[in-house]
C-alpha cells in the first residue's frame, strides 16, 4: 500500500497574514505536480479547507516557497503563493507584503544563511515580481529573534521589529510607476458608471477610486461586506477595469484573484476598528479599504500599502489629493486599515525629465515561527 507523503512545512506568521513555508528542494520540479501538493498541503478546495494547513481565510491561506539563490545579488529565492479556500487554484502573480516579512527570519532559522547580531541583512529575490528585497533581521544566538516591544496593528500583542526594504519597487508589473502615464484617468465600470482613479505599480499594481464615488464612506469593515455583498462587487468592478487598463489580464475572466490590488479612499477621519476600539484622524494621513481575494481586507495588504502610499507621494492622484499633500512632509505615509493605522517608508522625487521616481519603499513589521515538522498528503495529492 502506498501511504502518505511527508513534505518538510512550517506554519509562520508574517505580518497580518499567516502562511505554510516549505523548502524549495522538497518541490515537485513539474509545476502542475507541485501546485496539486499546495492544494493537498493546505486542505483545498473546501470552504473549511478542514483536511489540510489552511485557515479557511484569504489572509491564512498562502504559501512561500523559499531555497538558496543562484543570483550574486540575492542569499535566497522567495515564491508566494495565494492558495483558493473553496476554489482549486494556486496563484503566483504578485507578492504578498506580509508574508515577505517571515521570509528573512526563515531563512536565518533554517540556515540558508549566515546569521550576524545584532542584525542579520537577507537578501531576498521574490520570483513572482523579479525584484528584491531586503530584510533587516534582529538575530540572537543564531537565531532570528522574535521577542521585542514593536506593535503591529492586526497582531496581538508586541514583536521583534523586522524593516523590509522593496528594492526598485517600481513597476513590478508593468514596468512603469505609472502603467498609463497618467496620475489620474477616466475608468469606465461594466455597470456603465465612470470614476477617477489612479493606477500606479510600486511593489505591487493597484487602482485607486475615493470611497465617495462608490458610495462608500471609508470606514466600512469587513462585517458591513458580509452584510452587503455590492460593496465587494463595486471594488470588483473598479479592480477588474484596473487590471485591464494596465495590460495585466486581456480580457475580465483573466484577472487574477490576487493582482492587481484596488484601494479606496477617504480623508483622514476618526474611525472604528474591528475590535471596537476608536482611532483618531489624528492618527492617520488617509483611511483605505482593499481586498484579499474577493474579501476585504482585515488590515492593508503591505505591497498594496507601499503603493499606496507611493500614490499619496504623487501630486495629482486620487490618493493625494485625499492626504491634502500632507504626507509628503514626512515621507511616512500612515493609513487607517479596518485594524489600526499600518505605516509605510516611502520616499517619491522627480528626475531631471520631471517624472515620478520611487526612491524608497518600506515596511516595519513582525513575524513569529508558530510550528514546524512534516505536512503529511495522500500519495495523490503529490
Amino acid at each position: 500500500m502506498i501511504g502518505p507523503k511527508a513534505i518538510r512545512a512550517a506554519i509562520v506568521r508574517g505580518g497580518t497574514s499567516k502562511g505554510v513555508f516549505l523548502r524549495a528542494a522538497d518541490m515537485p520540479a513539474d509545476p502542475a505536480a507541485r501546485d496539486r501538493l499546495i492544494l493537498s498541503i493546505m486542505g483545498s478546495p473546501d470552504p473549511r479547507q478542514i483536511d489540510g494547513l489552511g485557515g479557511a481565510d484569504p489572509l491564512t491561506s498562502k504559501v512561500a516557497i523559499v531555497g538558496p539563490s543562484s543570483r550574486p545579488d540575492a542569499d535566497v529565492d522567495y515564491t508566494m503563493a495565494y492558495v483558493g479556500v473553496a476554489a482549486g487554484v494556486v496563484d503566483y502573480q504578485g507578492n504578498c507584503g506580509n508574508i515577505s516579512q517571515a521570509v528573512g527570519p526563515f531563512a536565518v532559522d533554517e540556515g540558508l544563511i549566515e546569521p550576524v547580531e545584532p542584525t542579520t541583512a537577507v537578501r531576498i529575490f521574490n520570483t513572482n515580481t523579479r525584484k528584491r528585497m531586503v530584510a533587516e533581521v534582529p538575530v540572537r544566538d543564531g537565531r532570528a529573534l522574535t521577542e521585542g516591544d514593536f506593535a503591529l496593528h492586526g497582531v496581538p500583542g508586541t514583536g521583534a521589529r523586522i524593516v523590509v526594504g522593496f528594492l526598485d519597487a517600481a513597476g513590478s508589473k508593468t514596468g512603469r510607476l505609472l502603467p498609463t502615464g497618467n496620475v489620474v484617468d477616466r475608468v469606465g465600470l461594466e455597470n456603465g458608471q465612470s470614476i477617477e482613479a489612479s493606477l500606479v505599480d510600486a511593489a505591487a499594481p493597484a487602482i485607486f477610486v475615493r470611497a465617495a464615488d462608490l458610495g462608500l464612506t471609508g470606514r466600512e469593515l469587513p462585517a458591513d461586506c458580509a452584510s452587503d455583498p455590492g460593496i465587494v462587487a463595486a471594488m470588483q468592478r473598479v479592480r477588474t477595469a484596473g487590471a485591464l487598463m494596465m495590460s495585466l489580464a486581456s480580457t475580465a475572466a483573466d484577472v487574477s484573484p490576487a493582482v492587481p490590488k484596488v484601494g479606496v479612499v477617504a480623508e483622514a477621519g476618526d474611525f472604528e476598528t474591528i475590535g471596537g476600539a476608536t482611532v483618531a484622524g489624528s492618527e492617520c494621513d488617509l483611511l483605505a479599504r482593499t481586498l484579499a481575494l474577493g474579501v476585504m481586507h482585515q488590515a492593508y495588504a503591505v505591497t498594496g500599502g507601499i503603493c499606496l502610499s507611493a500614490a499619496a507621494l504623487i501630486d495629482g492622484t486620487v490618493v493625494h489629493r485625499v492626504t491634502g499633500g500632507r504626507a509628503r512632509r514626512s515621507g511616512t505615509v500612515r493609513v487607517g486599515h479596518p485594524s489600526g493605522v499600518s505605516s509605510f517608508l516611502v520616499r517619491v522625487d522627480r528626475d531631471d525629465t520631471g517624472a515620478f521616481v520611487l526612491r524608497k519603499a518600506a515596511v516595519a513589521g513582525t513575524a513569529r515561527r508558530i510550528m514546524d515538522g512534516r505536512a503529511y498528503v495522500p500519495a495523490n495529492g503529490s
